[in-house]
């Protein structure tokens, strides 16, 4: 339940503080507490992004901090972690990343937190998975980016094609936030009008499509190749899952969340559109999936549970 419009954000690296500049931008934060091991750094974070507040929207008090800060937060934000690494997938970070997920979500809730967690470190199905293990919240109260940025990606791209605002694309990204996640072409629209649909009309082969998805995979990959990591586009997207918890908007976002028998598997974090609210997540949207689409969601989520089994479960029982 939302109370003070108060965000913690544990981690003040490039995606931290895309998010936070995006926040700035954005309005809609009464406070922001940055906690980070980098003290001086974290200090220098708060009084650069406070530097701003005069020609933001709102009033947003910005201040570094330490883990007490929490007890009364509505949100805490987790982007901690080791980074992705010219050459590494998301799945390479698992071990290395579960004990530092560990540990981040104990002190939180030694302070007495009873908010809730967004989760964007990688591997961020895992590490949301982690969290919800070892803080014991309920599941719809830890929440990971999952497929969010890979939607807005996907979005992008087919407005690109089709010479369209990308605001007027409904697609969606489901599965692993990685390398197994896949399209279920047969629930994208432009506008009100089934991609599919359209495909038809101009007889093309909807094939071609699938070169979008790999263009979406690679993407990440592209940036960190070029720039060695990817902050802003994460950045707006942790932003805008905020503002839809704060504006308690019941709107339909692709996160990760723990499935509990929806599309045929549970006990994983898993992308999958979902009713995000004040609560959290407040339904998971179950779409019609085909053959292919249901045996590609497997595919995804066989791979994340031999993970949480393997690498996991083992360091969280530990």
């Amino acid at each position: 339940m939302v109370k003070t419009r108060k965000v913690v954000l544990v981690g003040t690296g490039f995606v931290g503080m895309s998010m936070a500049y995006a926040l700035l931008n954005r309005g809609g934060i009464n406070e922001l507490v940055l906690i980070d091991i980098a003290k001086d750094k974290t200090v220098g974070e708060a009084m650069d992004v406070s530097h701003g507040i005069p020609f933001a929207p709102g009033s947003m008090k910005v201040k570094a901090g330490e883990y007490d800060e929490c007890k009364d937060a509505d949100i805490v934000v987790i982007t901690a972690g080791f980074p992705q690494k010219p050459g590494q997938t998301r799945l390479d970070l698992a071990k290395s990343n579960t004990q530092i997920m560990k540990e981040i979500t104990e002190n939180v809730m030694k302070s007495g937190f009873d908010g809730i967690f967004v989760i964007a470190s990688n591997p961020v199905d895992l590490m949301s998975y982690v969290v919800q293990k070892v803080s014991k919240l309920p599941k719809e109260r830890v929440i990971g980016t999952g497929t969010l940025l890979d939607t807005a990606r996907l979005r992008y791209m087919i407005g690109e094609k089709f010479g369209v605002s990308s605001k007027d694309v409904q697609a969606y990204i489901m599965g692993e936030h990685g390398d197994s996640s896949f399209v279920p072409w047969t629930h994208t629209y432009i506008g009100c009008k089934s991609l599919m649909e359209i495909y038809r009309e101009q007889n093309k082969d909807v094939k071609e499509l699938e070169q979008i998805h790999v263009d979406v995979v690679n993407a990440a990959y592209e940036i960190i190749n070029k720039k060695r990591a990817t902050y802003y586009g994460i950045g707006v997207s942790l932003s805008r899952l905020i503002e839809a918890i704060f504006n308690d908007e019941n709107a339909v976002l692709p996160v990760s969340t723990l499935l509990n028998g929806e599309y045929g598997n549970k006990d994983i974090y898993i992308g999958v559109p979902a009713i995000i609210n004040k609560n959290g997540v407040k339904e998971i949207i179950q779409l019609e999936l085909n053959k292919e689409e249901q045996e590609k969601f497997n595919n995804s989520a066989n791979t994340l549970k031999h993970m949480a089994e393997t690498e996991i479960n083992p360091i969280i029982n530990g």
